[in-house]
């Protein structure tokens, strides 16, 4: 089990990892032993588009990913808002682009980071500015996208295959 949580937010005690039943039988969890704050490490939900853009499917390069790695437009939602409001938010605020159609693609778990991916497919207009975050973009057709084996990569296998495509997937170096 993995957090960033140490301390109890309520009344900082050292959280200990203690077992408990809960509804579906005893479950370890970080807890604190003073105040019974119980950490529950819930997955993230995330948003991510898939944008259709003048006929071609956009990828963008974060600033703080190392190599030329590019990929979805990406998001967490904010409180009050749906989750079409938030992705249609985030790739104006990303790529200053209007969306003008959108539909859910699916929801996908990506285990490593602790969240639940909801992608869309998104039609998309205007011209690209992209903000700070992001430090390039590539268009790319149905037929060149390479998928990568995780996350936001199923997502687009699973819109290209709904487009009559035969999804490619890039392979990364095997880790020692």
């Amino acid at each position: 089990m993995t957090s960033a949580f140490k301390f109890c937010p309520q009344c900082a005690t050292p959280l200990a990892l203690i077992t408990q039943v809960e509804d579906g039988g005893e479950k370890a969890r970080l807890r604190c032993p003073a105040c019974d704050f119980t950490h529950w490490n819930n997955p993230t939900p995330v948003l991510a588009a898939v944008i259709e853009y003048n006929g071609h499917i956009l990828l963008a390069r974060n600033a703080a990913w190392p190599g030329k790695m590019y990929a979805l437009i990406t998001g967490f939602m904010e409180a009050g808002e749906t989750p079409q409001e938030g992705i249609t938010r985030e790739i104006a605020e990303e790529t200053s682009l209007v969306t003008t159609d959108l539909n859910l693609i699916g929801v996908y778990d990506f285990q490593r980071m602790n969240q639940i991916i909801i992608a869309y497919h998104a039609v998309c207009h205007g011209d690209v500015r992209l903000s700070a975050e992001l430090v390039d973009y590539r268009l790319y057709t149905p037929e060149t996208v390479k998928c990568w084996p995780a996350g936001t990569g199923y997502a687009l296998a699973d819109w290209l295959k709904s487009r009559g495509h035969t999804p490619s997937f890039v392979e990364f170096p095997k880790r020692d």
